[in-house]
């Protein structure tokens, strides 16, 4: 039987090119980010997801989710997953350089997997990302189910 990790399709919603390349080079030295795509902003995440065809959506799928990014902010495009019949079971891991308890509890309240803060630290980050990563590969995510559209 494969890992969870080896059907999983990782989205990953982040502006900072950094931030991105760090996470996913972290990602995969766990083996969980051989089927992750990269999103620059929410709207190109959004439009993406209005052009999966239901057949497209029986996966299991996690959206790493920057909060801070121009344009569509994070946390408006979690309200809009959450408020989407298709995608309301999506599991979604909020990114964020901040820890204010007001930002997680507002994520929280519109349906959130969870909430990481991205350290300062260049190391420290790294080894958040691996250990997000090893949990990845034995947590078992729900199939996003082929549902008709709101």
């Amino acid at each position: 039987m494969p890992s969870p990790s080896a059907t999983l399709r990782v989205f990953l919603v982040e502006d900072d090119a950094g931030h991105a390349q760090l996470i996913r080079r972290n990602l995969s030295r766990v083996g969980v980010a051989h089927n992750l795509q990269h999103f620059v902003d929410g709207n190109d995440f959004l439009d993406f997801l209005d052009t999966l065809k239901d057949d497209e959506l029986g996966h299991k799928c996690l959206v790493l989710l920057d909060i801070h990014m121009p344009g569509i902010d994070g946390i408006d495009v979690l309200r809009r997953i959450k408020a989407d019949a298709r995608f309301a079971v999506l599991p979604v891991i909020m990114l964020s350089t901040t820890d204010d308890p007001g930002e997680i509890q507002r994520c929280h309240e519109l349906g959130r997997s969870n909430y990481l803060t991205k350290p300062i630290d260049h190391r420290d980050f790294a080894n958040t990302m691996r250990q997000l990563g090893l949990f990845l590969t034995i947590v078992h995510l729900p199939l996003i189910p082929g549902v008709p559209r709101a």
